[in-house]
């Protein structure tokens, strides 16, 4: 008799032992049985007998998980401290592998400076192609694709989620036809299965995939393109709470894997640890004019002149503010008072369309007219114009114009993002309104106009990134307009002067930004945000209190500051946090792992969320 401990899959579990009649192999998959029910679980390693009684492992599963995915995956549950259970339910096994040769011959027509770059990411094992709007990125990417596929080889190409649109996938297969397979979380299960069996019969070689598409079973992967790679997209908000682009990254340190990140706006840390190659155009200088526009944010005359004239021009606009719904919040007029969700510490946003307040982290709804809680009052002032409100003005001053809005509410399938994406380079849509999405590397032909409006609360938060995020919005945004021929953009700002800076002079914000983060924050620092909820406020405070007198015992730690979350107060948990810096990750991962196993506590290396 064999005995193992095992990892039950998607579980935070410690780890079980059971015992098999045959010896098994270290990460295998099984089925165990677990309570009244069947679980696939994870062989973690052999033990001696145990004093108490186990259950038999039922069966072995016919599919296996590949070397790639057995060393990533322990890196995972390692770095970013989270059992090996939970982490080997995110990656998908396999049964088989099999590879079918073709040669591919169409390659793209590179200018002498594309050549040069692709020259650079070659003799690299890890870059960074730091390439304006427009530079021509995309051909550089397909060129090694191409290079790796004639090999033989299986390619994955990273991107975020908004930007695998049929669109890119249809300019994919113009090169690689059907060996190209599309991965992402709103394909249905069905495709998702006949996907994954023509890529282990080789009939598929190139994945172009969301973050969650490194967790399939390549076993003859050379090359991942990391497309975007300053997108906040890659890294993942709940457990584990990896980022992607650090895991290509990862893999190409362990195996024969060439990595490269492209981005018109780097974020800092990739700009300051990998090579890079500046593939500079004159897109931005040469074709757009920058307006400016001091007023608070609001439909004004400025911008209302703006879209008029574009659209007697027949071109079109997109207008960008961060906020959906029609207000971010109401406030009571009596006192000031915030109408907020009795479930979380924050602003209920209005939408009219439904005649409801919602609160955009719980859910919770209501449609009544609520009443001031702090002074009984029942007269209110909506605040923070949001994309409905923005959409109505606009349908109201431009009544001929077809206008449509691009958010998280309108857009809730691929296919509603398909075909918008369609009517609007069909010009069936003259204005499009959006939030971030807006910004996510579509390729609009016609947009003369990018209006941004609201830009400045980016640069209020309380993130070390929020110049860095803010400015690589706005210059995301302003890269939508004027793909072909000359365009304007509005920015709807009182920090002018921060903008007419950097706008059009990202390496110069880079360098100054180094200075402003150097021995403070990242890349030069590690950052663990440690993260505390319970339902009962004294209880959140005491645990606090408890990780707060184990963080001395290790070393070289230093305790940024603690307290109370940005969001207090979410799905009736109030929310403790502790920020911890350190010049080295081994300390900060040794700490984490302690603190993980504190029940309701909850902890995110490299953090990049702070609410």
């Amino acid at each position: 008799m064999f005995y193992y401990e095992v990892f039950i899959l998607g579980l935070n579990l410690r780890p079980l032992t059971y015992h098999s009649k045959t010896k098994l192999e270290i990460y295998s998959l099984v089925l165990a049985p677990l309570s009244k029910n069947t679980k696939q679980a994870i062989i973690l390693k052999e033990v001696k007998k145990p004093k108490f009684q186990t259950l038999e492992i039922l069966s072995i599963c016919d599919e296996k998980f590949s070397n790639i995915q057995k060393t990533l995956a322990k890196f995972i549950s390692y770095y970013y401290a989270c059992n090996l259970g939970m982490v080997f339910k995110i990656f998908t096994p396999f049964k088989s592998s099999n590879f079918i040769n073709h040669n591919f011959d169409k390659t793209p027509t590179l200018s002498p400076l594309q050549n040069k770059a692709l020259n650079f990411v070659t003799e690299h094992k890890t870059s960074l192609v730091f390439g304006d709007t427009g530079s021509g990125k995309s051909e550089i990417y397909i060129s090694l694709i191409v290079k790796e596929l004639n090999l033989g080889k299986q390619v994955l190409f990273l991107m975020p989620e908004i930007s695998l649109t049929p669109q890119m996938e249809k300019r994919l297969k113009e090169y690689f036809g059907d060996f190209v397979g599309v991965w992402h979380s709103k394909i249905t299960p069905k495709k998702k299965q006949n996907l994954l069996k023509d890529f282990e019969d080789g009939k598929i070689k190139l994945i172009a995939g969301a973050r969650s598409a490194l967790f399939l079973p390549f076993t003859n992967l050379s090359l991942i393109v990391v497309d975007e790679e300053h997108d906040d997209s890659y890294k993942s908000a709940t457990k584990p709470r990896y980022n992607a682009r650090d895991l290509a990254i990862f893999l190409a340190s362990k195996f024969d894997i060439k990595v490269v990140l492209g981005s018109a706006t780097p974020s800092l840390t990739t700009y300051k640890k990998q090579p890079y190659f500046r593939l500079k155009g004159t897109f931005f200088k040469s074709s757009k004019e920058v307006i400016y526009d001091e007023n608070e944010t609001q439909i004004s005359s400025k911008i209302l002149k703006e879209i008029k004239a574009c659209l007697e021009n027949k071109n079109q606009a997109i207008v960008f503010l961060p906020t959906r719904a029609n207000f971010k919040y109401k406030q009571c007029k009596k006192c000031g008072e915030i109408i907020k969700c009795p479930f979380c510490s924050v602003g209920m946003s209005v939408h009219k369309d439904k005649n409801a307040l919602i609160c955009h982290y719980c859910g919770y709804t209501t449609y009544q007219n609520a009443s001031c809680d702090k002074c009984g009052g029942d007269t209110f002032e909506a605040k923070r114009m949001g994309t409905s409100e923005v959409l109505n003005a606009l349908q109201k001053a431009f009544k001929e114009a077809n206008i449509a809005k691009f958010d998280k509410d309108e857009i809730t399938t691929q296919r509603k993002l398909t075909n918008l994406l369609k009517d609007f380079n069909d010009r069936k849509i003259d204005i499009l309104v959006g939030t971030q999405m807006l910004s996510k590397g579509h390729d609009y032909h016609n947009v003369k106009l990018a209006v941004i409006m609201g830009i400045d609360t980016g640069l209020a938060y309380a993130d070390f990134r929020a110049r860095e995020k803010t400015l690589a919005l706005c210059m995301q945004i302003a890269g939508r307009a004027g793909r072909v021929g000359n365009a304007k953009v509005l920015i709807q700002t009182k920090q002018a002067d921060f903008f007419k800076s950097y706008l059009d002079k990202y390496d110069e914000f880079l360098e100054d930004e180094t200075e402003f983060r150097e021995d403070l924050y990242p890349p030069f620092t590690k950052i663990l945000r440690v993260l505390i909820s319970h339902k009962d406020e004294k209880i959140a405070n005491e645990i606090t209190q408890k990780c707060l007198e184990i963080i001395p015992k290790f070393k070289d730690i230093e305790v940024i500051g603690h307290g109370k979350a940005v969001i207090e107060y979410i799905a009736s948990k109030f929310r403790y946090e502790i920020l911890l810096r350190s010049h080295t990750y081994k300390n900060l991962v040794m700490l984490s792992h302690v603190l993980e196993k504190i029940p309701n506590v909850e902890v995110d290396m490299d953090a990049i969320f702070f609410s």
